[in-house]
């Protein structure tokens, strides 16, 4: 790498990101036991819609010059990847511990690329298995503390967070069908003023109590500024001037932090099957995004309606 180069690399944005998702459990854990998880949504959506709301008429006017099938998958993106993913995503804290639901993350680009095989027609070569399979493995060592002994709650819990990283993933694929027409910021206001009526749908069909205490705002702000609004965007910055592989390699900061986090701040206790379980899902995904770039056959081949990947 030149020195220009290293200049203009921008790996460490991308680390910095992925450590701020990482912190989304010492803010999301606690409030999950103080309002319910369809108000939390809400109110994630409506400060960062807030926040926004100078760039809607902008947005407004990128909405209108999509096609029919464009604007079908950015509402996929609204309303599935982000109003319902993150209610899954929520209830999966209520239900286990704080760190299993943001590792179970990694697993997105494994979800994204089985989905860009369906609806983008990307093809995938049997050495895709090589790397689903240990993931999969992984988190199956990460969700349970005793691997043979199958708990409810933390079945529970893994299903709504592998639920989540599903739809996060396929809002992946479906920004790759409008990204051409939208440019990051445009995607990510849209991608909010469509979750939040949608989150306000889902509370409002859940009979959700809209009672927030005043002492609470502090930490639903943070919630939605840090891991959320702010870490998004430095991604989308970090990541057009990072390699693929490089960016890969940057993201284990979003594991090692969420641990890190779990075990320090929030006290939980893993066991040493569960740490092996979170270096095999972070090691498979790892290795799958440095053989896309280094491979002379890669797991999977872009098919004729890929388009650049838009998180």
């Amino acid at each position: 790498m030149t020195g220009a180069a290293r200049t203009r690399d921008l790996t460490w944005l991308v680390a910095l990101s992925s450590a701020l998702w990482g912190t989304d459990a010492l803010l999301r854990k606690p409030l999950t036991t103080q309002l319910p998880t369809p108000l939390i949504v809400v109110l994630e959506h409506a400060v960062c819609v807030a926040i926004l709301s100078p760039l809607l008429p902008r947005a407004w006017r990128g909405w209108r010059g999509l096609s029919g099938r464009q604007r079908l998958a950015m509402i996929g993106v609204g309303a599935g990847a982000s109003a319902l993913a993150t209610t899954l995503f929520t209830l999966a804290f209520t239900k286990g511990d704080a760190i299993t639901p943001l590792v179970l993350q990694k697993l997105q680009p494994l979800f994204a690329i089985g989905l860009a095989g369906l609806l983008l027609g990307e093809r995938l070569h049997r050495r895709y298995l090589l790397f689903v399979v240990p993931a999969l493995a992984g988190a199956w060592l990460l969700t349970f503390p005793d691997p043979l002994h199958v708990g409810l709650a933390s079945a529970e819990a893994a299903l709504l967070a592998v639920g989540a990283a599903a739809l996060w993933a396929g809002g992946t694929v479906l920004g790759r069908l409008v990204s051409a027409d939208l440019d990051p910021t445009t995607l990510t206001v849209l991608r909010f003023a469509i979750g939040l009526p949608t989150a306000v749908l889902i509370a409002l069909a859940t009979g959700t109590s809209w009672r927030v205490a005043p002492a609470d705002w502090p930490a639903v702000v943070a919630l939605a500024l840090i891991p959320g609004l702010l870490a998004l965007m430095l991604y989308y910055r970090g990541l057009r001037r990072t390699a693929a592989s490089r960016a890969t390699l940057a993201e284990l900061a979003f594991p090692a932090t969420a641990a890190l986090v779990g075990v320090f701040a929030l006290g939980e206790k893993f066991a040493l099957t569960q740490w092996l379980g979170v270096a095999l899902v972070a090691a498979a995904v790892t290795a799958l995004g440095v053989h896309e770039r280094s491979a002379s056959g890669p797991a999977v081949v872009p098919g004729r309606l890929a388009t650049s990947e838009v998180a």
